[in-house]
């Protein structure tokens, strides 16, 4: 195999929780291009069909299935659907995220419904995918994590603007992701399945507005916040074979705002 030839995902098979989010769907985009049969999770059953055709439209064959990652049942039902059809399963892709908070001052009940899908739900995935792939003796996991994982935020960046940063479980479960993508690999490392992190930075839309956007490029070494393509090699690396003595570890992809 050359090394091009190793970063293809030609006959793998791939899900993508969350997969029509913000980072989701160039995530999406990148495992169909590299060759997976790729599904996507979302908790939205009537937007199913749409989500399909939205992907459509640009030339792919991507299959959008119902989960909520609060619910076990759900999970085990979308794994064995999944089995049923493929007969396998090689990449699975944490993306999925419930932003049930919006500040500090927000009650209990919203934290603990976000540790139940963004904690308790990352690990019953992780457990119904990742014991299927342990089992053929490969496979990749890939937690989409945050540089909120890793860092505190800045309060500079908000000064004045209508929204802030301080989402404490946001910053909780990103972290706590970081880790468990650590043990993850432990886990099943014997077993011949891999498990990494990628930590993403700002991602820009046209709703971000100028000044924070000038502010938060500021911040990194590429004066610039992600775009729409920015993940995905990050991705189909990690995804692939050219990754094969990758495991535990996060990277940033972030324009080097963690390192500056």
């Amino acid at each position: 195999m050359s090394i091009l030839e190793s970063f293809s995902l030609a006959g793998k098979v791939a899900l993508v929780t969350g997969g029509a989010g913000k980072y989701g769907r160039q995530i999406t985009m990148a495992l169909h291009e590299a060759g997976a049969r790729t599904y996507i999770s979302s908790r939205q059953k009537d937007q199913l069909r749409t989500i399909e055709d939205e992907f459509r439209t640009e030339g792919c064959d991507i299959r959008a299935l119902y989960m909520d990652q609060e619910d076990e049942a759900s999970i085990l039902a979308l794994r064995d659907e999944i089995m049923a059809a493929e007969g396998r399963f090689d990449i699975l892709i944490n993306n999925a995220v419930a932003r049930t908070m919006s500040g500090w001052d927000d009650s209990a009940e919203t934290f603990a419904k976000s540790m139940s899908a963004n904690a308790t739900g990352i690990f019953l995935v992780t457990r119904a995918f990742g014991d299927v792939m342990a089992k053929q003796g490969s496979g990749s996991i890939v937690n989409i994590g945050s540089i909120q994982g890793m860092i505190g935020p800045d309060a500079s960046l908000y000064e004045g603007l209508s929204f802030h940063g301080f989402v404490p479980d946001y910053f909780f479960h990103k972290g706590g992701m970081i880790n468990f993508t650590r043990f993850a690999a432990s886990y099943y490392g014997s077993k011949g399945v891999r498990c990494n992190c990628i930590s993403p930075g700002g991602f820009w839309t046209e709703k971000t507005p100028e000044e924070f956007t000038r502010r938060y490029s500021a911040r990194t070494f590429l004066n610039r916040m992600a775009n729409q393509s920015d993940l995905m090699g990050a991705i189909v690396f990690l995804a692939s074979d050219a990754s094969v003595y990758v495991t535990g570890t996060n990277i940033p992809v972030d324009g080097g705002y963690t390192a500056k």
